[in-house]
């Protein structure tokens, strides 16, 4: 606690956190005509959408500028830093082109990672690309480092759908499938 109040940047280094942009409502859209739409945008469209017409669903950035008192960027004095980071498991569904982070094949690359580091942070923080390719596909190991760096893109999120990792956008086929809306499954799924 000491370490937080005080922004003692020995002990509290930095925060880990999901790019916001990966949640379900960032942007403001309207799912049924698969429209996502940046704040600027939205209020050019005056928040309706330019499909059908209809108003638009807001998303959290448009609201968050709506109430900000502070410029975009604003930093205040003595912050501590942050990385944003994905769920191993997330991060290798998308290189294996898979809907869901729950398919057999994913954590079997997740274990065999977690096993090799100790812990997903330390496969997200540490491990080096040398190290995974030896244990996983090369592809995979890569889109880790990627995350790491920030060098990823994320589709932002909007009106009930997930944002969407786009890690290797150089692979027509890897964004075509990266695009597709994540669907979140039911409890039945499950049973």
């Amino acid at each position: 606690m000491d370490a937080i109040r005080q922004k003692d940047p020995k002990r509290f280094k930095f925060t880990i956190e999901t790019d916001p942009a990966y949640g379900k409502y960032h942007w403001t859209g309207h799912r049924n005509c698969k429209v996502s739409l940046s704040p600027q945008e939205a209020i050019k469209y005056g928040n309706v959408c330019p499909v059908c017409r209809r108003k638009l669903t807001k998303g959290v950035e448009q609201r968050v500028e709506e109430l900000a008192d502070r410029p975009v960027g604003y930093k205040p004095a003595n912050e501590i830093g942050y990385k944003h980071l994905l769920p191993l498991s997330e991060i290798i569904a998308t290189v294996l082109g898979v809907s869901y982070p729950s398919v057999q094949k994913v954590w079997e690359n997740y274990n065999k990672l977690v096993e090799k580091f100790g812990d997903e942070y330390s496969v997200l923080l540490e491990a080096s690309l040398d190290e995974m390719s030896q244990i996983v596909e090369p592809q995979i190991a890569e889109a880790i480092i990627k995350v790491r760096e920030e060098k990823v893109k994320v589709q932002p999120g909007y009106d009930g759908v997930y944002g969407q990792l786009v890690i290797f956008e150089e692979n027509p086929e890897e964004t075509k499938r990266q695009n597709e809306p994540i669907k979140q499954r039911s409890l039945s799924d499950f049973m």
